[in-house]
Parts: structure tokens; sequence; C-alpha cells
């Protein structure tokens, strides 16, 4: 007994114990640090009080190993001999994308990148039921957006389409939509399968971009796919076929596909309004290659081509009787090539390059009630042709530098070219030929600096140069996000931008500057547990707006005499937690604006911008019939409709009011047959939708006759439309994802 006795004191004798508090920097206690001796077996935990303490039978000098999750580690050399060490410790925080605060201020991201912005993920924009599978028909149904029908492109807080601006892979893209026809909106060209990013900024957006008073909407194009894969679309409208190759080394990929639209069977069966003489048809194909340059490098080119015609009438509500004649075809061609790098020593490069060229046939008449031809006196002007041809160049350089922790500089260059070419030919046969050519040259820095996981900083220059203007700007910008506590966070964000005026109103008489808003948005956010909220005030200050005269039988820029503000506060909510495998989302907003521009006579309400608007959507998945129920409800109140004339001396109403509220609710079912299966070598959606399922009459607005005695309103070309397709894959098994992301 005396031996083990002896050995025991012994030991206790030999033994340290190592023992302190550990805080934060802001002398809180930390709990569950791990403590150790590196190298060893010895170590401990820190408890709810900062407190720990272990023992040790390692002598002389060691190091003491102190790490937690979401802290810096510290390693402390120390000095054993025996009885008792207290060592206490401050651990500073470590700034990670999984804890940092993130710079969202008037943005929502359609991504993985980001999660306290991503409240929507890309399957979200082909699921939603009133999207109709494009990408801004979805993002309609988030705060901010305007329910416009008689017209393309996104509205965003008392801002026209024209500025809302596209980019793909950082570059312009212009001719996002298909070409104008009058009274009916047109959609955008691209198909939503081709972008894996969706950031749409409805303001106070980066300093890399430019050129948009309102808002941005940037779409990133997918990488590499996983695997080789063909697929098909059929529907009662349209089909389409592509296929996706992957080199065995899995470095580089190939593809292409077309698709071949009539909607003629959709018009023999629903009344529209217009009566088509030329259906519309449409051509699209496409065609892509990506090459992985380096272990973190990647080119992508995306080409695409379309082909579209159509011709209707509508009776004239300029001489009853009669009928108004409109025909268009369309050709556009675009091409992408962007690559980006990282180039060692943390820095990165993304770069890229972009042309598109646009031509528009687009004729004009009256007819009898015999569909000939005629010229009526005072109304010769509704006779007339339009050549237009465009070419667009843009090409975009930014050079990314890491810097400690998550804090970054950006910057870089930036060219835009455009020769628009169009040929106007009267009812005499007279041609007034017209060329407009112009450059953009823009510089740009800006930095994110995260201070601490709760506070970061974003701020930007951009310096820019119009050929077509003569003239330079200067726009910065500026944004701060602080962490209040788990998933929640406050943004605040302010900048400048500058646009040209449109082109159409283009060339001027008179010299003319930038037209040019100022953004200040406050946001409060909070993402945790499936559940997504936020709340935005925002208030935009416009200058310089474009006010327009007769020139030449033309409507045309005169001035930067008009000015504007828009102000309003938004709300969204998105839940997927509290009824099990439903997912629904609300958004509201509320919208105080008023604009004197155009031929506008003073300050008032534009007729897109409606005062109060809404969005439901509800999305379930039940997994035992495979398929995916689709519910949207979109709301706008009345928005005003003014009849403006002109009296020699200046622009007055002949008539005004209020067109009845916005109501649509759409409706979608997906059936996927191959869920379940095991080795499923293809996978196949087949849907049905029906969008304003209740038949609503809607009304846009309203045409006024020449002399302004007559008023028709502008409706949809049919108050409901139904669409019935399947979309087949072969060589993918899709299931996972869309199980995941609720399809």
């Amino acid at each position: 007994m005396l031996f083990p006795m002896i050995v025991l004191g012994m030991m206790a004798r030999a033994q340290v114990t190592i023992k302190g508090v550990i805080k934060d920097n802001k002398s809180k206690p930390v709990a569950g640090v791990s403590i150790s001796i590196k190298d060893s077996y010895d170590g401990g935990t820190s408890d709810s009080s900062g407190k720990y303490s272990f023992k040790t039978t390692e002598k002389g000098e060691q190091l003491l190993v102190i790490s937690s999750i979401g802290y810096k580690p510290v390693e402390q050399k120390i000095k054993l001999e025996g009885g008792v060490l207290t060592i206490d410790a401050t651990l500073k925080e470590e700034i990670s994308e999984l804890t940092a605060v993130v710079l969202s201020a008037g943005t929502f991201e359609a991504s993985d990148r980001k999660r306290a912005s991503a409240v929507l993920d890309p399957i979200d924009i082909v699921t939603t039921a009133s999207a109709n599978g494009d990408i801004t028909g979805a993002l309609k149904t988030l705060p901010g957006a305007q329910q416009v029908g008689e017209s393309e492109g996104l509205y965003v807080r008392g801002g026209t389409a024209a500025e809302t601006k596209t980019f793909i892979d950082g570059t312009l893209v212009n001719n996002f939509f298909y070409s104008s026809v009058p009274n009916i909106a047109q959609f955008g060209r691209f198909s939503p399968f081709i972008f894996k990013g969706t950031v749409f900024s409805t303001g106070g957006y980066s300093a890399l971009y430019g050129q948009a008073l309102s808002s941005a909407l940037i779409l990133e194009s997918i990488d590499l796919p996983e695997q080789s894969s063909a697929n098909i679309g059929i529907t009662v409208l349209s089909g389409s076929a592509g296929l996706q190759q992957l080199a065995k080394n899995k470095k580089s990929s190939w593809g292409f596909s077309y698709g071949y639209t009539d909607l003629s069977l959709a018009f023999a069966i629903i009344k529209q309004k217009q009566d088509f003489s030329k259906v519309p048809t449409y051509h699209n194909l496409d065609a892509n290659f990506r090459i992985k340059t380096s272990k973190t490098g990647i080119l992508k080119y995306y080409g695409y081509f379309s082909s579209n015609k159509l011709a209707f009438t509508t009776n004239s509500i300029d001489s009853l009787g009669y009928l108004d004649k409109f025909a268009i075809g369309n050709k556009n061609f675009y091409h992408n090539l962007a690559w980006k790098e990282n180039l060692g020593k943390r820095w990165k490069l993304n770069t890229g390059i972009s042309f598109s060229n646009n031509k528009d046939d687009i004729s004009s008449n009256m007819q009898n009630q015999n569909k000939q031809d005629v010229v009526l006196g005072n109304l010769e002007f509704k006779k007339f042709h339009i050549d237009t041809k465009g070419n667009y160049f843009n090409a975009k350089m930014v050079l990314e530098k890491k810097l400690k922790g998550l804090s970054a500089l950006r910057f870089g260059t930036e060219y835009n070219s455009s020769n628009d070419k169009l040929l106007y030919t009267a009812f005499d046969d007279q041609q007034y030929p017209d060329t407009l050519k112009g450059h953009m040259n823009a510089v740009f820095a800006e930095a994110d600096v995260y201070a601490t996981n709760a506070l970061a900083i974003k701020g930007g220059l951009r310096f820019e140069n119009s050929s077509l203007l003569d003239r330079t700007n200067i726009a910065p910008r500026f944004s701060v996000a602080y962490k209040l506590g788990k998933g929640s966070q406050a943004s605040v964000a302010y900048g400048i931008f500058y646009q040209d005026p449109e082109r159409r109103y283009l060339p001027s008489p008179n010299g003319l500057t930038f037209m040019k808003a100022t953004h200040y948005i406050v946001q409060y956010q909070k993402v945790a547990n499936q559940q997504s909220f936020r709340a935005e005030v925002f208030y935009k200050k416009y200058d310089n707006l474009v006010k327009t005269g007769t020139v030449n039988f033309r409507e045309a820029a005169i001035s930067n005499q008009g000015f504007g503000d828009a102000k309003g506060i938004e709300f969204f909510w998105r839940d997927k937690k509290t009824i099990k495998n439903l997912d629904y989302w609300i958004s509201y907003s509320y919208l105080d604006t008023k604009r004197d521009f155009l031929n506008f006579p003073f300050s008032i309400r534009p007729n897109f911008a409606a005062k109060h608007t809404s969005s439901l959507v509800v999305k379930k998945f039940v997994q035992k019939i495979k398929t995916n129920i689709n519910f949207a409800y979109n709301y706008a109140s009345g928005r005003p409709y003014y009849n403006i004339g002109f009296d020699g001396n200046a622009y007055k109403f002949n008539d005004r009011g209020t067109i009845p509220d916005y109501h649509n609710v759409s409706f979608s079912l997906n059936y996927l047959p191959s869920i379940g299966k095991k080795d499923a070598k293809s996978f196949a959606v087949y849907v049905f939708q029906v969008s304003n399922i209740f038949n609503i009459r809607q009304t846009y607005g309203y045409n006024y006759s020449y002399n302004g005695f007559r008023k028709e309103a502008i409706v949809p070309t049919s108050r409901m439309f139904v669409f019935i397709g399947a979309f087949i894959s072969f060589g993918i098994d899709r299931s996972d994802e869309v199980i995941n992301n609720g399809l």
C-alpha cells in the first residue's frame, strides 16, 4: 500500500493547474472556448461565465492554444513548473462570411452567395405563378416594382422603365426586352435557366454600375454544368430543344438550344382584343461555351439570336369605321464574353465584353373595313414606315484586392459605345434619315471595409464622360450596415446616379446635361430560421430631368428643366417555417412621387406610379402526388391617367382621372413524375398555369383620339391566359434540387 501512495503523491506534485477567464473585446465572458496544450490531450472548455480550469502533467515551455468559432485563435507561450498558473485571455472577433453583417440596403439577391439578402433563390423566379416564366415578372412581386401591364420593363420607386438597366456578367445589356408594341408589354428575351444569380437593386447600387437613375438588375450566368445533358420542351404554343456537353476532364463545356413559339392556337381559342393578321411567332437560338482557364479561372461565352414578327389591327379611335394597323419585324443578336481569374496574392480579375445588334422594321397605316390601306385627311401621320438599326458595344474590367478579413478594394474602367440609325418614311414617301452615335467612358473605385462582424462600410466613386452630352460627372456612393442581433441588422445607403437622356428624344436642338437622381435609404432586416423580414424607407430626389417639345414633327428633348421626387416605405416577409411544406411571401409598397418632366405642364404623379402595390405568393409541394401548387395575387391601387394637349403656348390637361385598382390572381400546377425514382436518368416537369383566373377586368390607362374628344381603355389583349407544357431533361436528375427548393 505504501508504494502506490508514494506514486500518487509524486504525480500530484507533478501536475499543474491552468485556469483563467476568457472574455471578448467588450469585456464580456465567452462560453464554449477551447483551451488546450498544443500537441497534447490536456485541455478544457470555458463555462457561461468564461471561466475554465484543467490540469496537466506537461512540463517546461509549452504553447497554450485558445480557440472558438467566430473569434481569432490565440497561441500563448507558457512555462509549466508546478502549482497553479492563471492565464486570462481576450479574444478578438474574427470577421467571416458566416457571421458578418451584409451590405444589403436597397438590394434583393436571388443566389446562395449572401444568405442575409437571399430572400429569393433562382428557382423562385421560374416557379412564381404570376411571372409567366419571365425574370422581371417574378421581380414584380417584390417591393419597389410597379405592376405596369401596358409596357415592358421594370418601373421602380417612381422611375420609368428606361431608368432601370440590366447587366449580364457585369456588362450592360441593350434591348433586354422584345421590341415595343403599342399597349402590349413585351417579355424579356433571355431564359431564366441560363442564370445562377440575380441581384435586383431598387436603389443605392454599387459604383461598378452606372447610367441608371432608379434601379439595376444584375444577372450572373451559370458556370460549368455538373454533367452532360439534353432537354426538350413541348407546349401548346412552342417547342424547344437543347444540349449541354461536358468534356471528360470536366474543364470545359459547350451547348446550344433552339426554340420556336407560335401563338396561333392560343389566339384561336382565347379571343384577343387585337385582330392579328400576323400572329406573333418567335425563333430563338443560343449557344455557349465555358472553359476552365485555371483552378480558379473561367472563360464564358454566351450568344443569342432571335427573330419575331407580328401584325394586327384595332378599331380606330380617330375615325369611326376604320382600322389602325401596326406591324413589326425584329432581329436581335447578342454576344457576351466574360473572364474571371484569381491572379494571386489576393488579387482577382473580372472582365467582359458584350455586343448587340438590333433591327426593327415597323409600319403603321389606316385601313377600311375591307382591310385595304387608306390615307385620310388630317390623319396622314398615321401612315409611316420606320427602319431602325442599332449596334451597341460594352466592355468592363474590374480588379479586386482582398484585404484583411472580408474587406476588399475594387476598381476598374468601363467603355460603352452606341450607333443608332433610323430611316423614317412618311405618308408621301418622303424619307428622313437620322444617325445618333455616342460613347461613354467611366472609371470607378469601391471599397468594402469590415470593421467587425457587426459593422461594415461600403464607399465608392464613379466618374463618367459622355460624348453625346460632351459632359462629365462624379457620382459618390456610400452605405453602412450594422448588426443588431442574431440574424438582424440595420443599413443606410446614399448615392448619386446620372443618366443620359433617352435616345428616342435625341438629338436635341439645345445643349443637354445628365439627368440626376439622389438616393437615401434606411433598411431593417432580419433573417432567421427560414423566415425573412425587411422594411425600407427611401427618398429619391430628381434633378435635370428631360422636358420635351415638338421639333420637326417629333417629340424631342428641349431642356433639362425637369425635376421630381419619390418617397415611400416598403415591407417584405417570407416564411418557410410556420406551416410545414408551405412557403409564402408577402410584399407591400407605399409610394408618394411627383415629377415635372417630358410634356407634363407641372409637377404631377406619373401615370405609371401607383401609391399602393402588394403581392402574395404561396408555394406548396405535395410529395404524395409529386405536385407543386403555386398561387400568386398581385394588387396595385389606381394609377392616374392624363390627356395632355398643346394649345400653341404650353401643355395643358384635356382630361385626367384615376384608373380602377389592379387585381390579378394566378395559379399553376407543376407535376414531377420522376420524383422518388431511383437512378433516374431523366427528369420531367409538366406545367399547367392560368393567369387572372377570376377573369377580372383590368385597365391600364386610356388612349385618346387625335382631337381629344374620345377615349378608349387600354386593356390586356385577353383577360385570361392558359399555359400547358412539358419540360424534360435527359442525363441529369434534378429531383433533389426541385424538392429542396420547393418546386
